[in-house]
């Protein structure tokens, strides 16, 4: 089933589940906690159907026929999208647990659990979602404005990363130390930022050069 029609950023719950009676259940719950929900019956359903970058997390079954919880788990992860996962199943399994929270899932639960519990889990997968969205903009935005710098600018840059004065600076690249200067305001103003400080914590934001 495809996802219900919502804007980009408004997250949905996707619901993996091959057991018919129970995932109409708990959508049903899902749904009256305020939760917008799409069903899917296949973990590959769910991933030739999901769009990069889609807002919410995935509530799954982690014993299905096919590609199961784990793999799925798997597959999102390579794709470049790794949405919190809820991992739910009929019965306890603590390797299989340890294995999926070593995977990032936010939490496994029994379908016997009580429906508090699940309805908490998918707050938290959610929460974490925008949060770790927020924080793929973000270092894209960075990303970007790194990108904006020519190669003589991203040269004298790593030298200014190595606490290097304009005038070792100039020396080591054989050119005039004004020009260094020339570079340095550059790169501060395609960065917008003011200081040295500002700029070691960009470049370490962005994961370096």
């Amino acid at each position: 089933m495809s996802p219900p029609s919502n804007q980009p950023s408004e997250p949905i719950v996707f619901l993996v589940e091959d057991d018919i009676s129970y995932v109409r259940a708990t959508a049903r719950l899902l749904r009256a906690s305020g939760f917008r929900v799409a069903i899917y019956n296949s973990a590959t359903e769910l991933l030739a159907e999901l769009k990069p970058d889609t807002a919410g997390c995935v509530v799954a079954d982690l014993q299905m026929p096919g590609m199961d919880g784990i793999a799925l788990q798997k597959a999102l992860q390579e794709a470049g999208n790794p949405l919190p996962m809820v991992f739910l199943t009929g019965h306890g399994d603590i390797p299989t647990a340890v294995q999926a929270m070593r995977g990032g899932a936010e939490d496994f639960l029994t379908k016997r659990a009580p429906k508090t519990a699940l309805i908490t889990a998918v707050k938290r997968a959610l929460a974490r979602n925008e949060l770790d969205r927020a924080q793929r903009a973000r270092l894209q935005a960075l990303r970007e404005r790194f990108e904006q710098l020519t190669d003589r600018e991203r040269e004298v840059l790593r030298h200014v990363m190595q606490g290097k004065l304009n005038k070792q600076i100039a020396a080591d690249l054989g050119i005039h130390e004004r020009t260094v200067k020339l570079h340095r305001t550059g790169i501060m103003t395609k960065l917008g930022v003011h200081s040295v400080a500002e700029l070691t914590r960009l470049v370490q934001e962005a994961g370096g050069l």
